[in-house]
């Protein structure tokens, strides 16, 4: 397979197996924040509501893009996907992925709601600071640009959702008054159907958005995994023509050369001479070529590293050029080139169909099962009142719309948190504070704050052994 020995193919296949694995563990651990409300009001069977959950995941991860994916793979620099021993990264991924999983496997056997984001993201950072451990590392071991924003997502996300759910609550309660939507659903009898129908809608929102975001992440991690091991192959899309690249750099040439360099100052004049020259360095590398399994091994990475560097540069320098003073004409240069780097960046931000579908099957399945622990928590441990109509509305209203905001940004967001932050802020809104059950918001928040540093240490300690044993 992909020109490998079987040692490494057998590797290969057992981490790619692995990140299933996580996403189907993500599966069932994240199945409760859509189908708890449903089956607690009564709305849904248990096992219809699965069934339908699991269908809608499917489809978000199928249908919802690569944004979320490009970022967890962008949290990485290029350097430690790529090296020049293959093993390493057969340990770099492995112990991400086996930390992930045995963090999760661990919240959901205690039943507590823990988020597959912290866990995959926590494990991600303990590679990349473990690697700067290494004797001759780069000295890079995160991209701190992408790491801020990942981290403020994870972080504002369950106030946000925490404090919307629980205006929204009060606001229902203002404007609604039928009082069946405040009550104790009936035992064993299905609402009134316009709540029912609600109901059913917002759990297929939160299971479409929870697949377009936390599915993402699965991609992003066999992404992660191809890149690590056969670089070659994955490091560019195949898929595309070569000819396509050579246009894009040429129509990126061209505009640079128009920019007046004498309007600059020396900062953004800087970005520009290696905006060019990394430009240049990538038609050099493509300019006889008609296909790219004619590169050299080595050459698919410099191009990709140039590609995600002309990215960042070009970031910098458009941002500058917007804000200083400048001609309409070099405006009008800066949002050509803009638009210039977008195409170029196809070649880069991608995933192949194959991918999206396994993934999308791992977590459509891993929905259908082992929901049971994690729902008791939502539906009854959360709030000390059972959980309402009104309130199960509002928390996946809060959290579908959430998800959906963050997937669009390309930014991972914990599915987990927003919704049980949701919930317990529709509970609040209800009867204060002490409508709360200390002990389970307790347990949660712990999760909350050690899931990171738990996960960062785990895996970077799993990738110095494994670094070691294997290299």
């Amino acid at each position: 397979m992909f020109g490998l020995d079987p040692l490494l193919t057998t590797l290969l296949l057992l981490c790619i197996v692995a990140a299933c694995a996580f996403e189907f563990i993500n599966g069932f651990h994240d199945t409760a924040n859509a189908v708890a409300t449903v089956i607690y009001t009564h709305s849904l069977r248990p096992t219809v509501a699965v069934i339908w959950s699991g269908i809608c995941n499917f489809l978000g991860v199928y249908l919802g893009g690569i944004a979320v994916a490009m970022g967890i793979m962008n949290l990485l620099p290029a350097e430690i996907l790529i090296d020049q021993n293959v093993y390493h990264s057969v340990a770099m991924v492995l112990s991400l992925v086996l930390t992930a999983i045995i963090w999760n496997l661990g919240t959901w056997y205690m039943g507590i709601p823990c988020s597959s984001s912290h866990t995959l993201i926590g494990s991600i950072f303990g590679v990349g600071i473990a690697f700067l451990m290494i004797p001759g590392s780069s000295g890079v071991a995160l991209n701190w640009h992408k790491v801020e924003e990942v981290g403020l997502s994870l972080l504002i996300s369950p106030v946000f959702g925490f404090g919307l759910a629980m205006f929204l609550m009060m606001f229902l309660k203002y404007l609604i008054k039928d009082q069946r939507l405040f009550d104790k659903p009936p035992d064993k009898t299905p609402p009134p159907f316009w709540i029912r129908s609600v109901l059913v809608l917002t759990c297929t929102s939160v299971s479409f958005s929870h697949g377009s975001n936390d599915g993402q992440k699965g991609v992003g991690l066999v992404m992660i995994i191809l890149m690590a091991i056969v670089p070659v192959h994955f490091a560019l899309d195949h898929s595309r023509p070569v000819p396509e690249m050579v246009r894009d750099i040429n129509r990126i040439s061209a505009t640079l050369d128009k920019v007046d360099t004498l309007q600059l100052n020396d900062f953004d004049l800087a970005q520009y001479r290696v905006l060019r020259g990394r430009v240049g360095q990538i038609g050099e590398h493509i300019g006889n070529i008609k296909h790219f399994r004619e590169l050299p091994a080595k050459e698919h990475f410099e191009i990709r590293k140039n590609i995600v560097l002309v990215t960042k540069k070009t970031g910098i320098f458009l941002e500058d050029l917007r804000e200083n003073p400048a001609s309409t004409e070099q405006k009008a240069l800066a949002s050509t080139l803009s638009g210039d780097i977008r195409q170029l960046r196809r070649y880069t931000e991608y995933s192949p169909t194959w991918v999206i579908l396994m993934i999308s099957i791992s977590l459509g399945l891993g929905t259908m099962i082992g929901w049971r622990r994690i729902v008791v928590t939502i539906g009854e441990k959360i709030g000390k009142s059972p959980l309402t109509y009104a309130q199960g509305a509002s928390a996946e209203l809060v959290a579908a719309s959430t998800i959906g905001v963050s997937t669009a940004l390309g930014l991972p967001v914990s599915t987990t948190h927003v919704l049980s932050s949701g919930v317990a802020g529709t509970m609040v809104a209800g009867k204060g504070l002490k409508n709360l059950r200390r002990k389970t918001i307790r347990s949660i928040a712990i999760a909350w704050f050690v899931t990171v540093p738990v996960t960062v240490f785990l895996s970077g300690a799993l990738f110095l052994l494994l670094y070691y044993l294997i290299g």
